[in-house]
């Protein structure tokens, strides 16, 4: 080959790999401005917001690798922009923390949020007990936490918590350990663990076993996580339907002869003087030492309140979707159940269904309906009256008013079946008579989440001590590592030390088992592979301090002096692997956490100009809302062209916004807007734009630190590569075990 074609082939390689990164570049810009806008309509529609529990991203420890938005069973609650994850759909998140269990680096933890305000969240003690009533105890649903799993987890703990106590203090005669409030999920997991712990117990449930999840549609799905059921096993499927997991339940509770009584509702729970409690149902009544509360919170469906109401074709839940065919049908309710109940109804053939929701667009819910209704309203399958409202009931007929951009329209619809998914009255009363507080005075205060750090201590600890004993090794060793090539050759620890010798060749194994230790941290955060054992995050421990731990062995394999070979070149390799790792974990997560910060301040720029702009009267209203559009549209405006034009962009985005500017004062003084008023709409339409332009900013520095990712990929290949050379050749060409180098 001659010297021109290797030229030509190498800049052949450069120029495609140039393009490719080009190429990269404008997908990811592309990506980015598409999850922007997202999180903008998302915050527009008020869904960004979390209800209960929601995802808090440290962004500080955030390195980008998108693995909490793969594992998020829900669509759209998390992105990564800019590099880092961040919370879009807040209101989606149901609280499955897979987020956080699959994340490397801690950097997500799921809470409730701010509590300082709420009056919905009941306060307990981290043992779930009441501290208004001890030996009272809450689980599942009704705690604020939705998940199944969860309210597995709850009933279990509860359990557990009265079996300790019974040791140091037993019921007396005639009284129950533990009597459990409901037999959903949280309940039946406390019955079982009771059992299993023999308690003397009885289960109450209201209705039937299975609690909300039984008025569940028939076939709905119903998401769990892999979880140990007591005296069951664990159920190690993603998902069951409602039929699946009811009759599980119902054989576990025949199985083992749970007392649980069917049709038992709760009327009051009273302390005794003498400790313990008096448990009254409307038939019934027990004393026990404990109660554990499981009763969720959607107690009694929430009515219209309009005429007609009371009519026998007006129902508050849909069990068989099938059972309605050929029939006119409106649902009414914006939530996933009132959405799952109409498009359920839609795929019955003859039916002609309306959804009627009072605001004018979605907010709650998950992604996958969002999605379907929208198919379902585009091919007619479902008519979307948003922005209505059910003001009365007949027989043959349902009366709507319906707010246009023109005005107020009543709308008779022809109806056969009224279906009505308002939410529910949450038994909060009930909950506050027996004892439980939900002044959030009682709640231990509720403080922000702080940057917890980048975790760069420890690992520099680690390199640390790593380093300082390669290089403590090497002082101690230093007559040989100092001396000259032809100097090591006659040194008596050459035979040990050099590259072939015992201790050499025990340190270049060592090293390439470091290698590929660190390199099955890539198996493990494949979604798809088996390789399922140890946490994410010890695995992302192991991968640093292996790649550390492969850098120093290879220094000491290679006795500090690399040639010009295929070991030399490989651990060339390693060092920029290593380099670029370094790069990727701390310094690059620094740029994408100041370009997410500013992201967030334009946010709430953005909406201290529409709070400005609403104070204004009526007749500047119109003004306000014309000036703030010209500030967004300004404030959004792309850049265009590379690097090279962003000077040159600068000065005209500064001209057209002071020219904007201007004309937006002198239209307000010539509408009467107050002068305060003007000072104070320029005030935030600079700060919007300055915030703005850091924003571009820190995105062209974060593409270009962006290319240390190629690098560390390639550069892994190319490791690898040298390396498995390396490997063959001294096995073939060097004498490995005693003869010369």
């Amino acid at each position: 080959m001659t010297l021109e074609l290797v030229w030509a082939t190498g800049l052949g390689l450069v120029v495609a790999v140039l393009a490719f990164a080009l190429v990269a570049r404008r997908r990811e810009l592309l990506r980015l401005e598409g999850g922007r806008e997202e999180r903008r309509r998302a915050v527009e529609r008020g869904s960004a917001k979390a209800r209960l529990q929601s995802p808090d991203v440290d962004l500080a420890r955030c390195i980008g690798c998108g693995i909490c938005v793969a594992a998020c069973p829900e669509d759209g609650v998390l992105e990564v922009l800019h590099g880092q994850a961040v919370v879009v759909h807040g209101a989606r998140c149901v609280g499955h923390g897979r987020c956080a269990d699959e994340c490397p680096v801690g950097a997500i933890a799921v809470t409730l949020g701010d509590l300082n305000e709420r009056r919905d969240i009941p306060a307990l003690a981290p043992n779930l007990e009441s501290p208004q009533a001890p030996g009272l105890f809450l689980a599942g649903e009704v705690t604020g936490f939705a998940l199944i799993r969860t309210a597995i987890s709850h009933g279990t703990a509860v359990a557990d918590e009265v079996a300790r106590r019974r040791a140091d203090e037993p019921a007396r005669e005639g009284e129950l350990d533990l009597v459990i409030v409901g037999a959903g999920p949280a309940g039946l997991a406390c019955s079982l663990q009771a059992k299993k712990l023999g308690l003397s117990f009885v289960t109450l449930e209201q209705e039937t076993l299975g609690g909300t999840v039984s008025k569940y549609p028939r076939r709905k799905l119903v998401m769990t996580y892999p979880v140990d059921l007591p005296l069951c096993g664990r159920l190690s499927r993603e998902t069951y339907s409602k039929e699946e997991l009811l009759e599980l339940w119902q054989a576990a509770a025949a199985e083992h002869e749970l007392p649980i009584h069917d049709g038992e509702r709760l009327t009051a729970i009273q302390a005794r003087a003498e400790g313990g409690f008096a448990v009254r149902t409307v038939g019934d009544a027990f004393t026990a030492r404990h109660v554990c509360l499981a009763l969720g919170r959607r107690g009694t469906p929430r009515k219209l309140g309009v005429p007609g109401e009371e009519l026998s074709k007006v129902a508050y839940s849909l069990l068989d979707a099938q059972s309605y065919q050929g029939r006119r049908l409106l649902v009414v309710g914006g939530g996933d159940s009132a959405v799952e109940a109409a498009l359920g109804l839609a795929e019955q053939p003859g039916n002609r269904v309306s959804l009627s929701y009072r605001r004018d667009a979605f907010t709650r819910l998950k992604g996958r309906n969002e999605r379907r209704l929208t198919q379902a309203t585009e091919s007619g399958g479902v008519e979307l009256l948003l922005a209505s409202e059910v003001v009365a009931i007949a027989e043959d007929q349902v009366d709507l008013v319906v707010k246009r951009s023109t005005g107020v329209e009543r709308l008779a619809l022809p109806n056969d079946e009224v279906f009505v998914f308002a939410g529910g009255i949450p038994p909060f009363e009930l909950l506050e008579q027996c004892g439980i507080s939900f002044d959030p005075a009682d709640r231990p205060r509720y403080d922000p989440p702080v940057e917890r750090g980048t975790g760069l201590a420890r690992a520099l600890l680690v390199a640390l001590v790593l380093g300082g004993l390669t290089l403590g090794f090497a002082l101690l060793n230093f007559d040989y590592y100092g001396a000259s090539p032809s100097g090591r050759a006659a040194h008596s620890l050459h035979a040990a030390l050099r590259p072939a010798g015992t201790i050499g060749l025990a340190l270049g194994v060592g090293a390439v088992v470091c290698i590929s230790l660190n390199l099955a941290y890539l198996l493990r955060r494949a979604p798809r592979f088996p390789l399922r054992f140890g946490t994410p995050k010890a695995w992302m421990s192991t991968h640093l301090v292996t790649g550390g731990l492969a850098l120093f062995a290879t220094l000491l394999h290679a006795g500090f002096a690399p040639r010009d070979t295929v070991g030399g070149h490989a651990m060339i390799a390693l060092a920029v692997l290593v380099a670029t790792g370094a790069i990727g974990r701390y310094f690059y997560a620094f740029i994408p956490r100041a370009a997410n910060g500013r992201e967030l301040v334009l946010e709430e720029v953005r909406l201290e100009l529409a709070r400005l702009s609403g104070r204004w009267s009526e007749g500047n209203r119109a003004f306000g809302e014309t000036a703030r559009t010209r500030i967004d549209e300004e404030v959004a405006r792309p850049w265009r062209g590379g690097l090279w034009r962003r000077p040159f962009e600068l000065l005209a985005s500064e001209r057209r916004i002071s020219k904007l500017l201007a004309e937006l004062v002198a239209e307000g003084a010539r509408e009467d807007v107050p002068r305060g008023e003007l000072v104070e709409l320029r005030r935030l339409a600079r700060r919007a734009h300055r915030t703005a332009l850091m924003v571009v900013h820190y995105e062209d520095l974060r593409g270009l630190l962006a290319s240390w990712r190629y690098l560390h990929r390639w550069a892994a290949l190319l490791m690898v590569i040298l390396i498995v050379a390396h490997v063959v050749a001294g096995w073939r060409y060097a004498e490995l075990w005693g003869g010369s180098p």
